[in-house]
């Protein structure tokens, strides 16, 4: 079921019976587009036991890419254009979720203070708000609304511990306002380790023992990909190995691409680094990688990350915020500091020089994944924040 501001637009049954005593779940987010978050959203939503909850998606803006297929987990909303005072009085918004009556409101980063104040006032029982990240510096703005917001919900959800720690440390969160920790996850059956078909070589014609720098995620200034490009190019210019020199392949979209284009000419890295836009098959393009890296300046739990770990890609990341956790002490010798690309390149040397270690750290990448951030890992630890149970 997908309903906009005019009704229901019936495209399937709702998933379960509706007469059953489900606890009914209502997601509030800005929209499922591409991105780390909207990509963990709709991952909850289809790993739901639909026997004990009935889920709801609200998007304010659009639905997006996530959203396809959704329907068959969940009834997907819209609530369309809102009116300028509507932060300060979201009365479009209140409507919606009494008409949708949710036992639980779940809201998502960037909808917090709008969705905590209409919930409050269409008198839902229980609000929760995930924080996915913070930026670095947090606009005051952002903190501001944060903190009123949270007196107004009942639980907040940190997915790292470094991120529990900064919202308290900065007084984000009221101090009568728990705050759980619970950590991302990812499907480890569909990102596991397979053997490379070569197909992503062959596409980009470039011989089958190309050593192949890869990264997936936003082109926004804070994952860091300025950073990368400096980094490649580096490497580029120091490269002594024997064999073909490596190239950078970077999948996905966003503002910094023309600033990233502009570098690659600069350097002159044209045939050697190769901007995907956003592809479907992440973990056709994990397995092709030699080393996956991130140099986000700021980071909650990157999913990328953790579907490059869960492929058994050895990871170079930034020491920043949950991506220490995430990594763990056995790999903890490649985390790099942020914007110091020297340091990024001298990792990816060190990683491509031993492909048999490198083997080896991806299998222990991938053995703590499956531990630790087990997409059913993270959907029964939200089902029992829903229903009331302990941690």
């Amino acid at each position: 079921m997908i309903e906009t501001a005019g009704g229901p637009a019936l495209l399937s049954t709702r998933p379960g019976d509706a007469a059953s005593p489900r606890i009914r779940v209502l997601h509030v987010v800005q929209n499922l587009n591409y991105g780390g978050m909207e990509r963990l959203l709709a991952d909850i939503v289809r790993g739901t036991d639909r026997s004990r909850f009935d889920v709801h998606v609200l998007c304010l803006e659009y639905f997006g890419h996530f959203a396809e297929g959704l329907d068959r987990y969940a009834t997907l909303h819209l609530l369309g254009p809102q009116p300028r005072y509507s932060i300060l009085w979201p009365r479009t918004l209140i409507e919606r979720i009494r008409a949708i009556r949710p036992d639980v409101v779940h809201s998502h980063s960037g909808v917090w203070f709008k969705t905590a104040r209409a919930a409050r006032a269409a008198g839902v029982p229980l609000i929760v708000h995930t924080d996915h990240g913070r930026a670095e510096p947090d606009p005051w703005r952002c903190r501001f609304f944060d903190a009123r917001a949270s007196r107004r919900t009942d639980v907040v959800v940190a997915v790292s511990e470094p991120l529990a720690d900064y919202l308290r440390r900065k007084k984000i969160v009221a101090p009568r306002t728990p705050i759980r920790v619970i950590l991302n996850g990812v499907d480890t059956t569909r990102f596991r380790p397979r053997p490379d078909d070569g197909g992503l070589r062959a596409s980009l014609g470039l011989a089958p023992d190309t050593p192949i720098v890869g990264s997936i995620g936003r082109f926004e200034w804070d994952k860091g990909y300025d950073v990368v490009v400096e980094a490649f190019a580096r490497l580029r210019v120091s490269w002594q190995a024997p064999g073909p020199a490596p190239v950078l392949v970077l999948a996905g979209e966003g503002s910094e691409r023309p600033d990233l284009e502009r570098r690659i000419a600069r350097h002159g890295l044209e045939g050697a680094v190769h901007l995907l836009g956003w592809r479907d098959d992440a973990e056709t393009l994990l397995r092709a990688f030699s080393v996956f890296t991130l140099a986000s300046r700021i980071e909650g739990t990157s999913i990328s990350l953790l579907e490059a770990m869960s492929t058994g890609v050895r990871p170079v990341v930034t020491a920043v915020g949950g991506n220490p956790d995430v990594v763990g002490e056995a790999l903890r010798h490649f985390l790099v500091p942020p914007d110091d690309p020297d340091a990024l390149a001298r990792a990816w040397a060190e990683v491509l020089a031993d492909p048999e270690r490198s083997r080896r750290e991806g299998e222990a990448a991938r053995i703590r994944v499956e531990r630790h951030f087990s997409i059913q890992a993270t959907v029964r630890a939200y089902e029992r924040l829903y229903a009331g149970e302990a941690p």
